[in-house]
């Protein structure tokens, strides 16, 4: 028994001992943590524009990239620009090539483009298309819209003071199109609200870069008893500037302050600050809220898109009194009192 009992104590000690001696179990090692994903960028917001001139008119086309670069400062947009061949497979090109690169805001800027655009936006359903001058709507095409700019309220009331000073007035477009139409009509309706039977005339140069044909129409108006010049050819305006002053007549500029290329002849500019709607309308297409019902309409209602000031260096300033005169008939066009188109009810 006491044999028996010896046995087991060894027995215990031995394993005991085994059991201190036995390595330590191995960790299982550890399992390496999962990469951390970058977080996703938002895509760049694009916009593109289609121009019928050089950027650098002083004019029209110097507005829009204005408008861009502005988009470019304060939307942190990607911005890019082309001054497009006046043809229409051009103006097709440039517009698929800039939807093709993934540009969310592409603006055709001019009325010109209007046929290029109806063929291609429908192929990019998800890409905005614009035309500046244009009512363009149509909800069978939700991705084009017309940007139109009441330049008939501003030149009706260049037209009354050309009357309420003058003796004719010569009106030289670039091509014949609907905004330049109707802005020369607003002149003519605002002379004529003054005298129904004072002289204007107008002629069209067929482009929008020729400043000697231009020059060459101003000076033949001037010619012909005209006292008065408005230009409205985008970089051919350039033209009208230089016949202001080599026949000492006076005159109007569009779209921007142009007083410095005819300091005593120009009377008044239209400043449009188009800008200022472009940047608006491409933030809510960067912010996806954009649900545009109809094309978008801008007149001397909106004041910080639109105005006239007065040259007070010219030869002949425009005097106080009728200043006062063209800021009432201003208000009431406003109002929508007076109509700046025939067509208008």
């Amino acid at each position: 028994m006491k044999a028996r009992i010896y046995l087991l104590i060894v027995l215990s000690i031995v394993l005991a001992l085994l059991v201190a001696c036995a390595p330590a179990a191995t960790p299982a090692p550890e399992q390496p943590a999962e990469p951390t994903k970058p977080p996703e960028q938002p895509a760049k917001f694009k916009a593109g524009l289609l121009a019928p001139g050089p950027v650098n008119d002083g004019g029209w086309n110097q507005t829009a990239y204005e408008a861009f670069k502005r988009m470019e400062a304060e939307l942190g947009a990607e911005i890019s620009y082309v001054e497009v061949e006046m043809a229409p497979a051009a103006f097709e090109k440039a517009f698929r090539d800039f939807a093709d690169q993934g540009y969310n805001f592409i603006l055709g800027h001019g009325n010109e483009f209007t046929d290029a655009a109806i063929a291609v936006a429908p192929q990019y359903p998800n890409t905005f298309f614009f035309l500046s001058s244009s009512r363009f709507y149509d909800p069978n095409i939700p991705n084009l819209i017309g940007l139109n700019t009441d330049s008939s309220q501003p030149c009706y009331l260049f037209g009354y003071i050309a009357a309420k000073m003058g003796k004719g007035a010569g009106l030289i477009g670039g091509m014949e199109i609907p905004p330049i139409a109707e802005a020369f009509e607003g002149f003519t309706l605002g002379a004529h609200s003054v005298d129904p039977n004072f002289p204007v005339k107008i002629t069209y140069i067929g482009n929008w870069t020729d400043t000697a044909a231009a020059k060459e129409a101003a000076i033949s108006y001037v010619d012909g008893g005209a006292d008065f010049l408005v230009g409205n050819a985008d970089f051919a305006n350039n033209g009208v500037y230089q016949a202001m002053v080599e026949k000492n007549v006076w005159g109007f500029s569009l779209f921007g302050d142009n007083t410095s290329k005819a300091p005593k002849n120009i009377l008044a500019n239209y400043i449009l600050n188009y800008g200022e709607g472009l940047v608006e309308i491409a933030a809510e297409v960067q912010a996806g809220t954009f649900k545009p019902t109809s094309n978008i309409e801008f007149g001397l209602k909106h004041d910080k898109v639109m105005w006239i000031t007065y040259n007070d260096g010219a030869a002949n300033p425009v005097p106080e009194e009728l200043r006062k005169e063209v800021e009432a008939i201003a208000e009431k066009i406003k109002a929508g009192e007076i109509k700046t188109l025939s067509s208008q009810k």
